[in-house]
């Protein structure tokens, strides 16, 4: 029989269509011990208990009951259903600074999907920005959806879209651009954008959220607003993120592209800038720059886009009891570099030897960083990191692991030769390592 009533199941949806209510409709439950709940029926989560119904109190608070054979449920008048509805998208201010949004999807583009308790992702990036009215009074906006999918279905295909329509934007005199994106794999995408696209002209700032925009603790807003800002006001031609500092809603790091990781699964202030000082910070709407080190606003005919990458490119974490095999496969499969992630100094059992050996001679690119976060990789310290040297694996300063197998997806893009594609991955082309770390870089 069809419903509307959205995640109940069981003994509380037999009693709930055993009285015609749907979602919205004022409820009476009289529980056997006398005490009485007057409500509205709400949606509630599909995987909870089955002999429960939630109720909104007329105190704004949901209740959740437990409903027995004993008990009463009644209707009491039908009441309007729950929908989510845009607000309308403000007008700005004129002759404001031109600023392009771009929607990927993720967290920041969501809302609560009331049937699973989950984040679904549904707004366009125009409802985005019609939730934070305040992006009026800053900048003159256009938004475009490019996709809607969650950043664990992001691929280097949906890099290479995202590049070529950034491309697109700039030609559109935009003074920057914010990317809208997953904050789970936001990294990798920030640094594919940091190779692909480079002499930018003005800033692309990548920017999410780790609760929904529809949540009161959601930090999509404070984080959107700052990254509207950094784009208008930094002065650097590069590839950032935008995440909140710390866990107030009062200040947004502006992260290089290539130097930034994800360390907390939920906390707001998940991302923080590794082996490097954070580009620079935005509070109460102005933007401050942090390091000196950074590349300047190029002009429009300047700037290069190179956004194909190559996907047989693997990264694979060393661990005790690691077979070697695995790398063996790799190779089998047609795989044409491997970043390894090893221990320590960089460093990875001498079981590992033969198997990078036959990768070398294959032509195989074989780079090395570390499961450490901070710090870089040294293989002359121990025999164990020479005899990997002469096996052909390549030092891979103090670059992140995973922001190296994304700039390796690029150099397999760019040449065959396995001898330009170790100077490429040497080559200090948007930031992603240094040769020396500062005694600040630390947790």
């Amino acid at each position: 029989m069809p419903h509307d009533l959205e995640g109940y199941r069981g003994s509380a949806l037999k009693a709930l269509i055993s009285i015609g209510a749907e979602i919205g409709d004022a409820i009476r439950i009289k529980k056997s011990n006398g005490a009485i709940y007057e409500g509205i029926l709400v949606p509630r989560f599909e995987y909870g208990d089955p002999e429960y119904i939630v109720l909104k109190l007329k105190n704004g608070y949901n209740i959740g009951l437990k409903v027995t054979d004993a008990d009463v449920v009644e209707k009491l008048g039908e009441g309007s259903k729950l929908t989510y509805k845009a607000q309308p998208t403000p007008k700005t201010v004129s002759n404001l600074p031109k600023v392009s949004i771009i929607g990927t999807g993720g967290t920041i583009a969501s809302r609560v999907d009331y049937r699973t308790g989950a984040v679904t992702p549904v707004f366009t990036a125009d409802d985005i920005y019609s939730m934070v009215p305040e992006l009026g009074e800053i900048a003159d906006i256009e938004t475009k959806v490019l996709f809607n999918i969650f950043s664990e279905d992001m691929t280097p295909k949906h890099w290479t879209k995202i590049a070529e329509e950034i491309a697109s934007q700039f030609e559109n005199n935009v003074q920057g651009i914010v990317v809208a994106h997953g904050t789970d794999t936001m990294g990798y995408t920030a640094a594919a954008l940091s190779f692909a696209l480079q002499n930018l002209p003005a800033p692309v700032i990548l920017v999410g959220a780790q609760r929904s925009s529809d949540r009161p603790s959601s930090d999509a807003a404070l984080n959107l607003i700052c990254a509207v800002t950094a784009a208008i006001h930094a002065p650097f031609g590069e590839v950032a993120v935008a995440m909140h500092k710390n866990l107030s809603d009062n200040e947004v790091l502006i992260h290089r592209g290539t130097r930034v990781r994800k360390c907390h699964t939920s906390r707001r202030d998940a991302f923080k800038s590794i082996n490097a000082d954070p580009l620079g910070v935005v509070k109460n709407r102005v933007y401050h720059q942090i390091s000196s080190s950074f590349k300047p606003r190029s002009s429009l005919n300047s700037f290069k886009i190179q956004p194909i990458f190559e996907e047989k490119a693997a990264l694979v974490k060393y661990h005790p009891g690691f077979n070697p095999e695995i790398i063996e496969k790799l190779l089998d499969m047609g795989y044409r570099g491997i970043i390894l992630e090893g221990t320590g100094l960089g460093h990875v059992g001498s079981v590992c030897i033969k198997a990078i050996e036959r990768a070398r001679d294959m032509g195989v690119f074989i780079g090395m960083t570390s499961q450490c976060i901070w710090g870089r990789v040294n293989m002359n310290v121990y025999y164990t990191g020479r005899d990997l040297q002469r096996a052909g694996v390549t030092p891979l300063e103090d670059m992140l692991a995973e922001i190296a197998v994304v700039k390796l997806m690029w150099v397999l893009a760019q040449t065959d030769n396995i001898e330009e594609i170790k100077r490429l991955m040497l080559t200090n082309i948007a930031g992603e390592f240094s040769h020396r770390i500062s005694y600040r870089w630390s947790a």
